[in-house]
């Protein structure tokens, strides 16, 4: 469904992405780990065109992002959830569901409504509905993002370290949904240090370390015998 061909990518002169390849198949949940400053956002971003490259290529069910797709399109069929919610303040939490449905899918305002409604029951947090986002917790507030990308029907997901920014007691009410979504068979890239939820779900984890992809191998292979001396060191650290 996705493929990155030798992309590398430049903020002036740090290269920040070097030659990185790595391809994912529908339905397939892909963990992106390392440590901080190791390019995993920046990869992760390129894909639904949020963040650009100079070399290489990023293919979607085989057509290239670079060549011919337009971005609207590509985000329709990608759903990206942030690390901080990014949801609009000013918008009830019903409306921060309904108004990508109404302007960039075109659906009317009481099917939006009703889609808006089931995912937020989904997420149970249907009984929010008309507060704002500052009068939720920081994982409800993480939980309506994910519904708000939902609402798009989207074909693959992008989550961007979504628990990084919650109390520890907030995690896994974030995680309980995506853990469901991968049970369910979407396709999901996460960026994320949470190694509970990546042994869990996880078909396969990317390690990356300094812009460059170190190592990529089956969840398992990678937690009981990690190939790179780089792997073994951050698997250390952080599972102790």
């Amino acid at each position: 469904m996705i493929e990155l061909k030798n992309v590398s990518k430049w903020y002036g002169k740090f290269q920040a992405l070097q030659d990185c390849s790595v391809s994912v198949a529908q339905g397939e949940v892909v963990v992106f780990c390392g440590p901080s400053g190791s390019g995993k956002s920046t990869l992760i971003k390129l894909i639904n065109g949020l963040e650009d490259f100079q070399q290489g290529d990023i293919l979607y069910k085989g057509q290239s992002i670079r060549a011919g797709m337009r971005l609207p399109d590509l985000r329709k069929r990608i759903g990206m959830v942030f690390q901080h919610f990014e949801l609009f303040p000013h918008l009830s939490v019903l409306q921060n569901l309904t108004i990508a449905q109404e302007k960039v899918l075109g659906r009317g305002a009481e099917q939006s409504r009703e889609k808006g409604l089931a995912l937020l029951e989904r997420v149970g947090l249907k009984a929010h509905a008309h507060k704002y986002p500052s009068q939720l917790s920081g994982g409800q507030q993480q939980r309506v993002a994910i519904a708000r990308s939902l609402c798009m029907d989207p074909e693959a997901m992008l989550f961007d370290e979504p628990t990084s920014a919650l109390d520890p007691e907030m995690i896994n009410e974030v995680l309980a949904v995506m853990i469901e979504l991968a049970q369910e068979g979407m396709t999901m890239l996460c960026v994320t240090h949470e190694m509970g939820f990546a042994r869990k779900v996880a078909d396969k984890v990317v390690f990356m370390d300094a812009g460059s992809i170190v190592e990529i191998d089956s969840t398992e292979a990678f937690f009981s015998a990690p190939k790179s001396e780089r792997a073994q060191d951050f698997l250390q650290k952080i599972l102790h």
